[in-house]
């Protein structure tokens, strides 16, 4: 993205004597200082400020190009990378795992490579790679050598996660904790949590989410989840379950916080999912709390729930397992949870939105404290994890899940939290919302294909308030929105609209595997990002989550849109050119489709 300006040749000046340099230079002087108060004042508004950063590049950039030519680059062609490189995830590479602590699992958290040790080449798909079973039929079935992993078949064959027949995977819906099946046990966690019935609870996150039976559950019943697992080396839980079609991310509550702001989901999930609540002094059930909302729900099945009847299937003692019972919901007291509802083996707690009951963290003796000021409660980009508990903001209190308005009214209705934002209110919201449908109607001239099965897991990559996403939840699709971690914080928003999302830095690789993605939708990325990510990067990065014959719709500034497509070109891309929906010379959308294509070293 980087380039140099061309090279003035003006003329020397004439020497002068001193006195005449004195005015221009005091002039500069205080042109100087009053353009750093100009930025100070923009940029220490704080995280939240919607004149930041991205719009003061975007004034930047438009001036350029009023006065400048598009950027040009080379003609550029990659490399393949070795058929190992199959499933690469840069950032949570097992093959650098052992530099990293083995401490509270540290090393499955994102580590990013040095730029010395960036691969400049595209990632292979396996052999045997076919198109992707389209939705909704791959919520049941997957071509074996797409994901070509028979570990959870083999070691769980006895609790149905998945059975290999043929050259396909098959999902019959089971699961430690699901011995009648994902949709039985749903049912049963329906009647202990009303509001999944209602529209009341629409987003979810489960830790440790296996193959993500019960996400591709909630799909049907109109909750959107977010299914969580680290990198691994043989059970590939978020791959198996993007190539069903179903939201995943790669991430592991350690050390770090996850990359969501706080008060974000409506309902956070434990299917003996591993994770120590209790160790540490409770830190990692401290940041579900965070991102819980103020009446959101926690629900656990297994260890230690229903210990009086389990006991003997754990290979511990009933004295044992009563302990940790009790040490569980002391913590979760302490934390300003409640015990709502619980049945056989699923335990549901629930997220105070009683005031009166933070307010009692302030005692000196308490247990976990009240989070002092010092870290932003929306902070979640390599964001160090911390034993105290975040408040709710007081002055949001329509964001509790009691306030809020139910699914699907949500999606159209102005959040609360779009006034935190700088620039923010009903009147921005409504006219982001009202721009993004003119928007959407036009690409689907552009490109058929969107709204119709051949897509179905789409990314948005720099979105602001999800307007792309509202725009196209009437379609077979689900959308990960990405806000930049350097960008305002506006992904609060698009949670309280009922949608997903994460936080992220495109100057590094996303949490995902490779060929996981139908469609990356782009708007603006380039521009703002351009003074810090080179685009060679970040196209690469793109073509590393894209799926073979997988599309992207680049909405750019005329001054990158040809050097986008050069690059482009060298990665097998199908590009063309197309006029916005209303015919500007200043901004192009570029339609493009990445090939299918084998390595050369498949046998």
């Amino acid at each position: 993205m980087k380039h140099k300006d061309d090279d003035k040749h003006d003329k020397p000046a004439k020497p002068s004597d001193k006195s005449s340099k004195v005015m221009p230079m005091g002039i500069m002087f205080v042109v100087l200082c009053g353009f750093s108060f100009y930025l100070g004042g923009i940029f220490c508004s704080g995280k939240n400020d919607i004149m930041s950063t991205q719009e003061v590049v975007k004034s930047v950039e438009s001036s350029v190009k009023s006065v400048s030519t598009p950027i040009q680059v080379k003609s550029v062609s990659f490399s393949q990378c070795s058929a190992d490189f199959q499933d690469y995830t840069p950032c949570t590479d097992p093959q650098r795992w052992m530099k990293y602590g083995r401490h509270r699992l540290t090393f499955m958290e994102r580590h990013c490579p040095p730029a010395f040790d960036r691969k400049e080449c595209l990632v292979p798909p396996p052999d045997g790679y076919k198109e992707p079973i389209r939705w909704p039929k791959s919520k049941n079935e997957c071509w074996y050598r797409n994901v070509p992993y028979d570990w959870i078949n083999k070691q769980k064959s006895n609790q149905h996660w998945l059975r290999k027949e043929g050259e396909k995977f098959y999902f019959p819906g089971g699961g430690t904790m699901f011995p009648n099946g994902v949709s039985a046990y749903v049912d049963l966690m329906q009647n202990l949590i009303p509001g999944m019935k209602d529209g009341t609870v629409r987003t979810a996150i489960d830790t440790g989410c296996g193959v993500a039976s019960w996400g591709g559950d909630l799909l049907d019943r109109g909750i959107l989840t977010v299914s969580l697992a680290p990198r691994d080396n043989h059970e590939a839980q978020v791959q198996f379950a993007l190539e069903r079609g179903i939201p995943a991310i790669l991430g592991i509550i350690s050390t770090q916080r996850l990359p969501f702001p706080s008060n974000s989901f409506d309902m956070a999930h434990c299917s003996r999912c591993l994770i120590p609540w209790t160790e540490f002094g409770g830190i990692y059930l401290l940041e579900v709390h965070r991102i819980l909302r103020p009446g959101g729900f926690w629900v656990l099945s297994g260890p230690p729930v229903n210990y009086e009847n389990r006991w003997r299937g754990w290979n511990t003692t009933a004295e044992e397992q009563k302990s940790d019972y009790e040490k569980l919901q002391e913590l979760l007291t302490s934390m300003c949870f409640k015990l709502y509802n619980k049945k056989d083996d699923i335990a549901v707690w629930q997220k105070s939105t009683d005031t009166s009951c933070y307010k009692q963290l302030d005692t000196p003796d308490n247990y976990p404290p009240k989070c002092d000021d010092g870290t932003e409660s929306d902070s979640g980009w390599y964001t160090p994890l911390r034993p105290c508990v975040v408040v709710p903001d007081p002055k949001n209190k329509k964001s509790s899940l009691k306030a809020i308005a139910k699914w699907p009214e949500r999606l159209h209705s102005a959040p609360e939290r779009v006034n935190d934002v700088r620039g923010g209110s009903d009147g921005a919201f409504k006219h982001d919302d009202s721009k993004w449908k003119s928007r959407v109607k036009h690409y689907k001239k552009l490109l058929p294909a969107l709204g119709t099965n051949k897509i179905r897991n789409v990314m948005d990559m720099n979105t602001l308030y999800g307007g792309f996403a509202a725009a196209l939840v009437e379609d077979p699709l689900w959308v990960m929105n990405v806000v930049s971690s350097y960008a305002p914080n506006t992904l609060p928003v698009v949670f309280d609209r009922g949608l997903i999302g994460t936080f992220h830095d495109w100057c590094e690789a996303f949490s995902t595997y490779p060929r996981t993605y139908d469609l990356l939708h782009v708007d603006g990325l380039f521009t703002t990002e351009s003074h810090r990510c080179e685009m060679k990067y970040v196209l690469l990065e793109m073509d590393r989550i894209l799926r073979p014959n997988g599309y992207v719709i680049i909405r750019e500034s005329s001054y990158f849109v040809d050097a986008i497509a050069t690059i482009a070109k060298g990665m097998k891309w199908g590009c063309r050119k197309e006029s916005t929906e209303y015919d500007l010379e200043t901004e192009k959308v570029l339609i493009c489709q990445k090939k299918l294509w084998y390595s050369k070293q498949s046998s």
